[in-house]
């Protein structure tokens, strides 16, 4: 497998880069980079026009397997309306939201993962990196971990979309937007609606219950069949608001049934375990034993 390296979104120390090449190779993978990966204009990696140049050129090279997004950041917002359709898999997370957004449309699976600092730095035995050889080797894989109190218990077997809550919030009343997936060929072809996943990074409490109630009110969470909830990392509670930030998220979707799961290990930490996108997954959430299993 031929992986590029892109840096479509925030400038990245090269370190990394040379790191997350020299384990991919360790695992026996072909690694390239795009032009402009290294790139530095203020805080983007390079200019908007080259960017989205490397990403056209890898769309276009027959040779070019899978994308690895060198970090999130912010960049993609700029340009995503002149990306090609994404017609390879990708991996990355935070900012890259905006393209699994796209991907989701043109019904491409993607990788809501670890990008080239933790491919780069964490242990070889960590588990995400442990998780990332295996979805890269194609096998299926079961993540289990701790029920939260907020947990709402049910079952559900359908694709996973979503990312960062802030991306999608801006990428609302666009074309890639959360509905824009609900009404693409991609959902249709589905018989259960998705599931939306969700995660964030240093955003005011009452910032997250503006973006969720958005979310209520544009139809999206009506239109899920389960919530995974994910890491919020540096996201304090708001004591004025009279609840924690997962009771808020929960509080946005009590009008419905469908099963929640709290404190899922995805997100802007180290523990970010990957998690296939636009691809069927099972999701089980129990009172008894209180644990939750997904099965991607």
């Amino acid at each position: 497998m031929h992986i590029r390296i892109l840096s479509p979104s925030g400038v990245i120390d090269s370190s990394y880069i040379d790191g997350a090449t020299s384990r991919l190779r360790a695992w026996g993978y072909i690694v390239s980079e795009g032009a402009h990966a290294r790139d530095e204009w203020g805080r983007f990696a390079g200019t908007d026009e080259n960017r989205l140049a490397d990403i056209v050129e890898a769309m276009n090279d027959a040779s070019v397997d899978m994308i690895l997004c060198s970090r999130g950041g912010y960049g993609l917002q700029r340009i995503i309306d002149r990306v090609p359709e994404i017609t390879k898999p990708l991996i990355g997370f935070s900012d890259i939201t905006a393209l699994h957004q796209a991907a989701g449309i043109a019904s491409q699976t993607t990788i809501h993962g670890v990008m080239c600092k933790h491919i780069a730095t964490l242990p070889e035995d960590s588990e995400p990196l442990v998780a990332l050889r295996r979805i890269l080797a194609g096998e299926s894989i079961e993540y289990r971990w701790e029920s939260h109190p907020l947990n709402r218990a049910g079952e559900a077997c359908a694709p996973v979309i979503g990312g960062n809550l802030s991306v999608l919030y801006g990428l609302q009343g666009t074309p890639y937007a959360l509905r824009a997936i609900f009404n693409s060929p991609f959902s249709k072809s589905h018989s259960q609606k998705p599931l939306l996943l969700i995660e964030d990074i240093a955003e005011r409490h009452y910032h997250i219950d503006r973006m969720m109630r958005n979310l209520r009110m544009s139809g999206v969470l009506e239109n899920i069949s389960g919530l995974i909830v994910g890491q919020f990392y540096d996201c304090g509670d708001d004591s004025a608001m009279g609840c924690t930030v997962y009771e808020t998220i929960k509080e946005a979707v009590a009008d419905y049934d469908y099963p929640v799961v709290f404190n899922a290990p995805v997100g802007h930490v180290e523990r970010n375990l990957p998690i296939r996108l636009h691809s069927s997954a099972q999701l089980l959430v129990s009172d008894a034993p209180a644990q939750v299993v997904l099965r991607i």
